[in-house]
C-alpha cells in the first residue's frame, strides 16, 4: 500500500524565521518599493541576462530562501529562468500592487510549509531560540493541529 502524499502551507502567528532571505522580482514600481525598504531586488531584464543558464539560476535560488513577484511578471518566470526556482520549491509568491513589500514579507516568514514525499517524515521550522515560550507553543500548536485537521 502507497501512503498519500501531503502538502499544505499554514501562517503562524509569530515568525519562526527572521532573517529568511527574500527577494523582490518585478517591475519599476515594486524595485521602488524594494529599494525603499532596503530589500534585494531584480528586474525583468536582470532575470533576461540569466538566459535560462542552469547554474546561474541555481545560484540564485541557492543565495535568497524565498522570493516575491508580481502577478504579471509570475506567468513569465518559467520561460525567463527555465524550471530551476520550481526545481528547488522557490517558486515566487504573488505580490499585488496594493500590498506593501514589508508585510508581504512578514507573511513570507510566517508562513510554513508541509510537504511529504517519499519518505514518511516531515520536518519544518515552526520557531527560533529567541522566542519566548508562549509564542513556541503557539506555533506548535497551530502547526500540529494543521498537521492533524
Amino acid at each position: 500500500q502507497k501512503d498519500k502524499r501531503f502538502s499544505g502551507t499554514i501562517k503562524l502567528r509569530h515568525v519562526p524565521r527572521p532573517k529568511m532571505r527574500i527577494c523582490v522580482l518585478g517591475g519599476q514600481v515594486h524595485m521602488d518599493q524594494a529599494k525603499a525598504n532596503d530589500v534585494p531586488s531584480m528586474d525583468a531584464d536582470a532575470l533576461k541576462k540569466l538566459n535560462k543558464d542552469k547554474k546561474l539560476v541555481k545560484k540564485l535560488a541557492k543565495k535568497y530562501d524565498a522570493f516575491l513577484a508580481p502577478e504579471s511578471l509570475i506567468k513569465q518566470i518559467p520561460r525567463l529562468l527555465g524550471p530551476g526556482l520550481n526545481k528547488a520549491g522557490k517558486f515566487p509568491s504573488a505580490l499585488t500592487h496594493q500590498e506593501s513589500i514589508p508585510s508581504k514579507m512578514e507573511e513570507v516568514r510566517s508562513t510554513i510549509k508541509f510537504q511529504m514525499k517519499e519518505v514518511l517524515c516531515l520536518s519544518v521550522c515552526i520557531g527560533h531560540v529567541g522566542m519566548s515560550e508562549e509564542e513556541l507553543y503557539t506555533n506548535i500548536n497551530l502547526s500540529v493541529n494543521f498537521l492533524v485537521s
